[in-house]
């Protein structure tokens, strides 16, 4: 263990100058008995809760088990509130402050009296935020997962949060069902405080974090209402003591065998396609070099076992957490991960796993009865996207993986939503929907513009799926013939800014190809004629965002951020 000299915060509260006798008595102000932190680890545990926030309602108190975690393992616990980021109602996306919440993150732990840091998240871009954060600041840090919401119940159905929202939605146009069951449905969907339970981008998130070491093991399923939770989070206010005395910081755990092994599970879920941005930008903070070639590798090696929606066919996640939870699923894989590596808990991530089983076959598949042979995620090259595409093919329509059809492009979102229905666009199942100025500069921020909606016409004859192709993200809930985060994006003048409606477009997911079927020639010819759009922030965080923010192929992070070098710890005496 170390000794009170060693501790971090022992420049702020050991030494004999005025500053540390301030800061003793500072604390005492805030009613703390000398006994209480003299001497002990502290803790700072980040907490994304707030009023606004559903699938982190329960944080606060989440934060209270945390401390009696520390406590009892002899540590001394501060909170601090951070952005929320709630998915549901911050406009026009969390992905735009994602980076505002990682600087936070990194920031605060500097810059207090601090040995090592708890951080609650879950929502979408809290994960990847306070772990970016975190690895830059690179302290000791165990994450607590929020846990998904309990399953949605309308009638005699059980409903997957957005998943049965975009159904159910698409159902309403097409005239399938009508008002009253959209109030019905607008009380089933969303049950508790909790992220969303389908293996949308925060179920992903959080297994890839419970993957990369950083949480409690089994952490990530636990439905954020179970007793299990609160338990869950008072083992971890536990582990971050025993992980400031080991000294074992973040850097020990972010390997680079730690991020193969989370890309080898998002994709072995069949998870979201935010989550190759999320887990590009956490590499890059924590220097280890990710693209999305690696993906693609991996996703060759990999099946898919989790049978968990969109993705799969059934179940949602208190179906895996039951079913085994992430160490069930990873004990079906364990010759595609690196083992020998440290977790946040054990030793090895064999130790982790050790003893972990699957109790239902259905729900976490065997190797030889997989939902997809391969990964859920294909990464698209061609003349269209050069720095890269991807799509999620295993929530598509197959007959839709291989297609060329007409372009029908739209300039913006609210172009898209004002016209969608024009019988004058001669929109056709066969037709490509092609959305540009919606990638990180042009959204701004990247919104889940990407799975565009239909036209009604094509919902009233049935139609459900075609392919559409943006520079956007997509929820990670969601499904269809989606290609996303085309780049380099249509705003700095990438190819999609020279689509034009009446083009060619073909997509081959096989063969990992998406092109405009326009001779080289013609594209040199509309490049000439392209000019940039106006900028979207004059000032502002807005104006920070447009200066420094990356494309999607390297992890959306800020230049600034993303960048090596040192920063040295403030002068506390």
């Amino acid at each position: 263990m170390k000794s009170p000299e060693q501790l971090r915060s022992h420049q702020w509260y050991g030494t004999d100058g005025l500053r540390s006798f301030s800061h003793r008595a500072r604390t005492r102000q805030l009613g703390y008995l000398p006994e209480e932190h003299l001497g002990k680890p502290v803790i700072a545990i980040l907490n994304t809760w707030s009023d606004i926030n559903p699938c982190h309602v329960h944080l606060r108190d989440r934060a209270q088990a945390v401390k009696r975690g520390v406590w009892q393992a002899g540590g001394f616990p501060l909170e601090f509130p951070v952005s929320t980021l709630s998915e549901t109602f911050q406009k026009p996306t969390p992905m735009l402050y994602r980076n505002l919440l990682a600087m936070e993150t990194e920031e605060l732990l500097r810059s207090y009296p601090v040995d090592g840091a708890v951080l609650m998240g879950g929502c979408d871009k809290s994960t990847p935020a306070l772990l970016m954060g975190a690895a830059s600041a690179d302290l000791p840090a165990v994450f607590v997962p929020a846990g998904p919401m309990l399953p949605g119940h309308w009638r005699n159905e059980v409903l997957g949060s957005g998943t049965d929202m975009w159904k159910y939605w698409d159902d309403k146009r097409a005239g399938v069902i009508g008002d009253c069951e959209m109030q019905e449905l607008e009380s089933g969907l969303a049950r508790s405080p909790g992220h969303c339970m389908t293996m949308g981008t925060a179920s992903t998130l959080t297994a890839a974090a419970e993957a990369l070491g950083v949480t409690v093991p089994g952490a990530s399923s636990i439905p954020a209402v179970d007793s299990g939770h609160d338990r869950m989070a008072a083992r971890a206010g536990m582990a971050i003591v025993e992980l400031v005395h080991k000294d074992r910081r973040l850097s020990d755990i972010l390997t680079a065998d730690a991020f193969e092994d989370a890309v080898t599970t998002v994709l072995g879920l069949g998870g979201s396609t935010n989550a190759v941005i999320h887990l590009i930008a956490m590499a890059g903070r924590a220097g280890v070099k990710l693209t999305l070639d690696d993906f693609d590798r991996i996703a060759r090696t990999v099946p898919v076992l989790a049978n968990v929606r969109p993705g799969g066919q059934t179940y949602l996640m208190e179906d895996f957490h039951f079913a085994g939870g992430l160490p069930g699923f990873l004990s079906r894989i364990p010759d595609l991960l690196h083992l020998e590596r440290p977790t946040v808990c054990h030793d090895t991530m064999r130790e982790q796993i050790a003893g972990a089983q699957v109790h239902d076959d259905d729900v976490i598949r065997p190797r030889d009865n997989p939902v997809a042979a391969e990964g859920g995620v294909a990464v698209l090259r061609g003349n269209l996207c050069p720095d890269g595409a991807v799509i999620k093919h295993i929530a598509a329509e197959p007959h839709l993986l291989k297609h060329t059809g007409r372009a029908v492009v739209f300039d913006d979102y609210r172009q898209m939503q004002r016209t969608i229905n024009d019988p004058a666009l001669d929109i056709t199942a066969d037709s490509v929907l092609v959305l540009r100025n919606a990638g990180p500069k042009g959204g701004p921020g990247m919104p889940e513009y990407g799975m565009l909606p239909l036209p009604d016409h094509l919902l009233k004859q049935g139609v459900r799926d075609m392919v559409r192709i943006s520079d956007a993200r997509m929820s990670g809930t969601s499904y269809g013939a989606c290609v996303l985060h085309v780049a380099p994006e249509s705003y700095v003048g990438g190819p999609l800014a020279l689509v034009r409606t009446g083009d060619s477009i073909t997509l081959d997911v096989e063969n990992r190809t998406l092109r405009l079927d326009v001779d080289d020639e013609e594209l040199q010819r509309r490049r000439a004629q392209w000019t940039p759009p106006p900028v979207r922030h004059e000032r502002g965080y807005g104006a920070l965002y447009n200066e420094q923010i990356t494309q999607a192929d390297t992890g959306c992070d800020f230049e600034f951020l993303a960048r090596p070098g040192t920063v040295q710890d403030p002068y506390a005496g």
